[in-house]
């Protein structure tokens, strides 16, 4: 039988002075915005193999979104060195100039980014860009425009905000792409934004161009913003150009916001270093936010991160070779297993199964079915439900080739 998700232990002991005190008034509670949320499935179960390999199990890990590569050399010894020459104390709370000022030239060379280095904010990871983006931007009676499936934080910071979550289906028969149709059929007089994800987490999906154009187009006569969500845009295979928003950001600068992210690109997941660029005005808003949330970034990590632009072509086209050999060789391995349908990612690092002709009874729906291959094959995936589609299970290929084709070993033997 499928075990059931570890729960958190939040009990502690109180002195008994204390215990009375808070037994004479209501019981404590949470904000309503907090007991809302939910742990981030991805989290959840990375957590759980962890429990599990820490028993001594070899489990196959297929949930982290996370790259196995190492972070650039260059990037760790300026790090390093930023660390030995004291550079270790508060910058400008939008990161320091030089930073700002590459990430900026970055933008324009190889996407057509119109903004300049004060347009640009440096950030705890892209998920603070978001969540700084959603504090600055939405508010009660605000919808925003989001396709499913999501990655499992947009739906969370759009609600912590207090705006509304307006879903569009993508179609798994499309791909996933999402299409300017689907998303004109979600605005109203309400939208505040269009929350876009392309390479997509979970899917891969990439957005047409066309579609991506007349997206902005609407938003743009419609004063909305496009918030693009670019973290995996090195990341697109098959030879297939990508659609960046910041191409389209020239010719409409108030309406289209870019994020991005160290992590991905340059597997710096730990370092915690996105950015945005922006409208001025946004990026001011941001920036006030920062300034009572976190600062700064990490003084010596900024330091570092500009040296990771060094040999980044080099690094990113090893990278994306290796990514795209192994989405094949994952993507050939799922299609011998009768039941399982996996439409073709083109960019990120994650396939997106439909599993659904496999449920039974003890594996029905997407979490129970994460539970069942974790128990019986020791795989761990994530659950489409954590993405808004319980039909599917997110599959991480970021881990070596051979753990690919031993987890194809394990699935082949428990759903065949």
């Amino acid at each position: 039988m499928a075990q059931a998700w570890p729960q958190p232990d939040y009990t502690f002991a109180l002195p008994t002075s204390t215990c009375r005190l808070v037994c004479s008034r209501s019981e404590m509670r949470v904000s309503q915005r907090v007991s809302e949320l939910t742990e981030s499935a991805t989290l959840a179960v990375a957590s759980r193999a962890a429990e599990l390999r820490a028993r001594g199990v070899d489990v196959v890990d297929w949930s982290a979104g996370e790259p196995d590569f190492k972070s650039p050399a260059g990037a760790v010894a300026a790090a390093i060195k930023a660390l030995e020459q004291g550079r270790t104390r508060y910058t400008s709370n939008t990161g320091i100039a030089e930073l700002r000022s590459v990430i900026a030239h970055d933008l324009a060379q190889r996407l057509g980014g119109p903004w300049a280095a004060d347009q640009v904010v440096v950030t705890v990871g892209a998920k603070a860009a978001l969540f700084e983006l959603a504090l600055a931007l939405f508010g009660p009676g605000d919808e925003v425009v989001l396709p499913n499936p999501y990655w499992v934080t947009f739906p969370a910071q759009i609600k912590l905000a207090g705006a509304e979550v307006v879903e569009v289906k993508a179609r798994p028969e499309n791909g996933f792409r999402i299409s300017a149709d689907q998303v004109r059929q979600g605005l109203s007089a309400r939208t505040r934004a269009v929350l876009l994800n392309s390479p997509s987490n979970p899917t891969g999906a990439v957005i047409a161009a066309a579609d991506l154009r007349a997206i902005v187009e609407e938003c743009a006569a419609r004063d909305v913003y496009l918030l693009a969500d670019e973290t995996y845009e090195r990341f697109v295979y098959d030879s297939e150009p990508f659609p960046s928003a910041a191409t389209l950001a020239r010719a409409y600068p108030k309406t289209v916001i870019l994020i991005g992210s160290f992590s991905k690109t340059h597997a710096m997941t730990g370092w915690r270093l996105g950015y945005l660029a922006g409208p001025e005005t946004v990026v001011k808003a941001v920036a006030k936010i920062q300034s009572h949330a976190t600062s700064n970034a990490t003084t010596f990590a900024m330091w570092g991160a500009l040296a990771a632009f060094d040999d980044a072509e080099e690094r990113v086209a090893r990278m994306l070779g290796e990514y795209q050999a192994r989405r094949d060789l994952l993507l050939a391995g799922l299609a011998g297993i009768p039941g399982v349908d996996c439409p073709v990612p083109g960019g990120a690092f994650y396939a997106f199964p439909k599993v659904s002709a496999l449920y039974r009874t003890g594996r029905r729906g997407s979490l129970e079915f994460a539970e069942f291959l974790l128990d019986e094959a020791r795989v761990a995936v994530v659950p489409g439900a954590a993405f808004g589609d319980d039909d599917h299970v997110r599959i991480s290929f970021a881990c070596s080739s051979e753990r690919l084709s031993e987890g194809i070993d394990r699935l082949t033997k428990a759903l065949t």
